[in-house]
């Protein structure tokens, strides 16, 4: 699993160039999100993310996208909450990212995996010791009486570890979007926009030009 700005995905061609004559998405995504890393005042990484569950009503919320490589796009979250329950009655998901500096967005859609505990432990290691204390004491989506409430949990749950580790939770993991479709759009003057769709084809994939 590669982190955002590893550089990881080779490109094949300079950002600069026609978008809309790239063989595959991914070299293609990477120089957008370099570029969105360099124009966006805050959080290039935001993304919105659409999942459903049993009842197949669309659920959508803003959650930030942490790693993306040729397997997919992998964000982290409580399996306790919303999102979780639903992707674990429907293991399906889609995400936009819009960059409003850059008049450019992407969207992507997909089956939904979990990531592997390593993976999951790797990236929790990474994060503020104060998030991962707090991904403890919050119950994700559960109803809160108060927010005196919320930090008197946090608390506690600071003292439980008393400056020691703080390990992942059970009930706290990653998952990966393997995308069957991911689509580019550049805004154009008088919504002249330029739109490329990439569709999963076998090992590859087929590109497909749209109307604005």
């Amino acid at each position: 699993m590669r982190t955002l700005g590893s550089g990881a995905i080779p490109a094949t061609g300079p950002a600069s160039d026609d978008f809309t004559l790239r063989e595959e998405p991914w070299s293609l995504f990477q120089d957008w999100m370099a570029e969105a890393a360099r124009s966006e005042a805050n959080d290039p990484n935001a993304m919105a993310l659409a999942t459903s569950g049993a009842d197949g009503l669309p659920d959508v919320r803003i959650m930030l996208l942490k790693a993306f490589d040729a397997r997919g796009f992998a964000f982290f979250t409580n399996d306790q909450s919303t999102k979780g329950e639903e992707l674990a009655e429907n293991a399906q998901a889609a995400i936009v990212l819009h960059w409003k500096s850059l008049r450019r967005q992407v969207r992507a859609r997909g089956s939904v995996t979990r990531l592997s505990p390593e993976d999951a432990d790797l990236y929790f290691a990474s994060r503020p010791r104060e998030s991962r204390i707090g991904a403890h004491a919050s119950r994700q989506s559960q109803p809160l009486v108060d927010r005196a409430t919320l930090v008197r949990e946090v608390a506690a749950a600071s003292a439980r570890f008393d400056g020691g580790p703080v390990p992942r939770p059970a009930h706290w993991s990653g998952y990966r979007i393997a995308p069957v479709s991911i689509e580019f759009w550049q805004d154009g003057a008088f919504r002249l926009h330029d739109r490329i769709r990439f569709m999963k084809d076998g090992p590859g994939w087929r590109r497909l030009r749209l109307y604005p």
